[in-house]
């Protein structure tokens, strides 16, 4: 098998994986009144924004890699507040002030999901980068 159609492969897996988790996690969040708040309904919105454009992503990598790439580095980086909230709000409340209708219990929270959808941007942002660096050539 070709080397750049290895790494288009290994790319559309990483972004499925990202996709599906923020799709487990948001599925999580999206009845409740967490898309409604000031702050917690602008990360809710860039995390549904960053699952579209993971989707467009994957159709992309097949014909434009690099384009493909580029976009699920976006995508990613809109994720990234998304899942920092889920995990550690307390540093959140202390930079965003102001009314919250649930009380804050822990500062920073285990969140099994949001921890594996932080590894799985850290694996897309590696192979993104790895594919735009290898296939500049």
């Amino acid at each position: 098998m070709e080397k750049h159609n290895l790494q288009k492969i290994w790319q559309v897996v990483a972004f499925l994986a990202c996709e599906g988790v923020l799709w487990v996690r948001l599925g999580d969040f999206g009845g409740s009144e967490f898309i409604g708040g000031r702050l917690t309904g602008k990360l809710f919105a860039m995390a549904e924004l960053a699952s579209m454009l993971f989707i467009l992503a994957v159709l992309m990598t097949s014909f434009f890699p690099r384009i493909g790439a580029v976009i699920a580095l976006a995508a990613s980086l809109l994720c990234v507040p998304f899942y920092r909230y889920v995990i550690m709000p307390g540093p959140y409340r202390q930079i965003f002030r102001g009314q919250y209708s649930v009380p804050l219990g822990k500062p920073i929270v285990w969140n099994t999901w949001a921890a594996l959808g932080m590894l799985s941007l850290t694996v897309v942002g590696a192979l993104s980068v790895r594919g735009l660096l290898k296939l500049r050539g």
